[in-house]
């Protein structure tokens, strides 16, 4: 069954095969949108006249029926079916006979596609949110646990200042306030209703796109037609961008634990369990859930260029260029949901070394502090830089690194402002609708 299919029209098998690809695949996906959807479509069809009272509501007591079927995983689309809009509307039929026929009426199976995919985006957006909100508060508590130990900040890869595990897990809390800004951007893309603008140009049909918006609690509708159409790409381009954000965030701290984990830097371990190990070095633990997640994430972060070489150059109106989407961010989510749990995972479990910079091979890290107490002493501060630089090249240099560090301003090793953070975070979150 085809929704375009007329009494002597027939495709050739191949056609056929090329055409639907991997629809059907990523179909199963949308179909309990597709129903939602569609309620809400044959809703608003009996109260404009569309449908009479009965009819809409024998079709909206079969269409939860088929919703079950979803829930309970037993839906699937019959073999000769094109898709799952195809799939729903002949189960429909079969149940409740010709008026199952009448709740095409209107729309298009281009605006259904598109209400389908802005209704799963808006619901994978709202997991990812909660899972990054999770990690998030993971890092928070961490980073509280750990202020006080202190390990090597690193500028150029060379040692550069103290720094403390608190700060550091505190670093990528504060990022996901970021990226969760740009998540919130998608979501509210996402958030709009293109229900009702048919192919792209309207209906001569007296549609209530206002009532439908508020049924599927959009927060306002897709308003010009052909744009509706044409936020198909780019409602998956804005949710792509910010997935994105939050993998460059978990790929960055992948690496970094990569790098923590090594004998070279040996700052921080994991459960043999949490590890890997090699077929010929009993002594080897290997990072490779990290180095899973940073390949993961910076495959993900390709994602919106992936969907801006398969949108540019795309006039308005629909192309079937668009069905293909759905094969480039779907996967892309599911991937970055399982690195957010990875990531939750290791670091819930990770332990830390102890007393780090007590190695006198950190003590050039305390440099600039020596650079400070001498200008409390009086010193302008590039004489004192100059001081301590030459007793550096003379290798004379050497501070008691056991001595309290005094860092208090905001977002220093002492202070580390976690509570602030917290409290963008939860800004953010409660701008989501």
């Amino acid at each position: 069954m085809k929704l375009w299919s007329k009494d002597n029209t027939a495709v050739s098998q191949q056609i056929e095969k090329f055409t639907v690809g991997r629809d059907k695949e990523f179909d199963l996906l949308l179909a309990r949108f597709d129903v939602e959807g569609s309620i809400a479509h044959v809703t608003m069809l009996g109260e404009v006249g569309l449908m009479t009272g009965e009819e809409a509501a024998s079709a909206v007591a079969e269409l939860k029926k088929i919703a079950q079927t979803i829930e309970e995983g037993k839906f699937e689309i019959a073999e000769g079916v094109e898709d799952v809009h195809s799939q729903v509307e002949l189960m429909l039929t079969n149940a409740i006979g010709d008026t199952g026929k009448k709740i095409h009426s209107g729309r298009s199976r281009n605006d259904q596609v598109a209400v389908d995919i802005k209704l799963f985006l808006r619901d994978a957006v709202s997991k990812v949110k909660n899972e990054t909100h999770q990690l998030f508060e993971l890092l928070i508590q961490r980073s509280n646990e750990l202020q006080g130990h202190l390990l090597p900040g690193y500028t150029h890869f060379q040692i550069a200042m103290p720094s403390s595990f608190g700060l550091w897990l505190g670093a990528y809390a504060e990022a996901l306030t970021d990226d969760m800004e740009m998540l919130l951007a998608a979501y509210n893309i996402t958030n709009k209703n293109p229900l009702g603008s048919g192919a792209g140009y309207g209906s001569s049909f007296p549609l209530n796109r206002s009532r439908t918006t508020e049924l599927l609690q959009f927060s306002q509708p897709n308003w010009n037609a052909v744009y509706a159409q044409m936020s198909r790409g780019r409602t998956e381009k804005s949710v792509a961008t910010g997935i994105s954000a939050i993998a460059g965030t978990l790929s960055r701290l992948a690496m970094d634990c990569c790098l923590y984990i090594s004998q070279n830097f040996g700052f921080i371990s994991f459960p043999n369990e949490l590890t890997t190990g090699s077929s010929i070095m009993p002594h080897k633990k290997n990072p490779d859930v990290f180095e899973l997640i940073r390949a993961k994430c910076n495959l993900i972060q390709a994602t919106p260029n992936e969907l801006t070489l398969l949108l540019n150059n795309l006039p308005s109106g629909y192309h079937r260029d668009l069905q293909l989407t759905k094969e480039v961010l779907f996967p892309a989510i599911d991937e970055l949901i399982q690195c957010i749990k990875m990531t939750q995972l290791m670091i819930s479990n990770m332990s830390v070394k102890q007393n780090i910079l007590d190695d006198e091979k950190y003590q050039y890290l305390f440099s600039v502090e020596m650079v400070n107490e001498l200008v409390n002493q009086g010193i302008p501060f590039r004489d004192a830089y100059k001081i301590v630089g030459n007793t550096i090249e003379e290798g004379k240099f050497s501070y008691d690194y056991k001595k309290q560090l005094n860092h208090t301003h905001e977002g220093s090793i002492g202070n580390l402002c976690n509570d602030a953070i917290v409290t963008a975070m939860q800004d953010v979150l409660n701008r989501f609708k």
